[in-house]
């Protein structure tokens, strides 16, 4: 991977994780559009590693909120912010149990597959018209719906289908408040890639020499600062905008990708 695609991917997607539209989809045709992809496992490894990028700029965008749910947590209370720990625990799980057991399956949506990216983008839109129709609420996030938040997380493995768009659909459907669903959304998928980036560097998955490894340096860096610039202020945006417009791109994205696969 030439250094200046990882750059570019890096940017994509530090702009693309803190909007619902899907950053693993951007990626996939990024890699397409760029010629960039290589072996499944290869193409997979980059993406977690600039995913890490984004969820350490998510760390240092929401410091304040991580110090006050670890500080509260280690109070061994029974207050806010040891509640709110256990809903993001409870979140992980339907994501941890399909990357655990479903990692080698997965690796092929990561090959290039942009049909699949495609229809993915098409689901997405869909999520978000139909959160749009939801009705505004000021309730938080339950223990269950903590949970179904995490199965909407875990289905968003796959490329094309939007983490947060997915997440904070889903919140906003069981009637979570749309500004609640959004930190709770960007909150929870921080120590889930943190713990997958754990274990593939204990695991030895991660090597960080070779030819690939200043291009995966440069794409860290890359999607690290665009991840600082994107947070503080998209997220925002993304409280306040209305879905349907991220919808519509997802559909119009959505069927380029398709057409593209077909004709392209």
């Amino acid at each position: 991977m030439e250094l200046i695609d990882a750059i570019i991917l890096g940017i994509i997607q530090g702009l693309t994780e803190f909007l619902p539209v899907s950053s693993s989809g951007h990626l996939e045709l990024g890699k397409a559009i760029l010629g960039a992809e290589s072996l499944p496992e290869e193409s997979l490894l980059f993406t977690v590693v600039l995913h890490f990028a984004t969820a350490l700029s998510t760390i240092v965008v929401f410091r304040k909120d991580v110090w006050e749910i670890l500080s509260g947590l280690f109070q061994f209370k029974w207050n806010e912010e040891t509640q709110f720990s256990l809903k993001i625990i409870i979140s992980m799980i339907p994501a941890a149990l399909v990357g655990f057991f479903l990692e080698d399956f997965l690796e092929v949506f990561f090959d290039g597959a942009i049909i699949i990216v495609g229809i993915m983008l098409l689901i997405t839109a869909i999520l978000l018209y139909l959160a749009d129709l939801a009705k505004t609420t000021d309730k938080g996030v339950s223990y269950r719906s903590a949970f179904v938040i995490g199965m909407a997380q875990a289905v968003a493995i796959l490329p094309g289908i939007s983490r947060s768009g997915a997440t904070i659909s889903a919140a906003v459907l069981l009637g979570v408040d749309k500004s609640k669903s959004a930190r709770f959304s960007f909150l929870m998928v921080v120590p889930l890639i943190i713990g997958k980036m754990a274990k593939d560097l204990l695991s030895g998955d991660i090597n960080f020499v070779g030819d690939q490894a200043v291009a995966m340096g440069v794409g860290f860096l890359a999607a690290f600062i665009a991840g600082l610039a994107a947070c503080t202020w998209m997220i925002k945006l993304v409280r306040q905008s209305k879905l349907t417009y991220f919808a519509l791109y997802c559909l119009v994205v959505g069927l380029i990708a398709i057409a593209w696969s077909i004709w392209g």
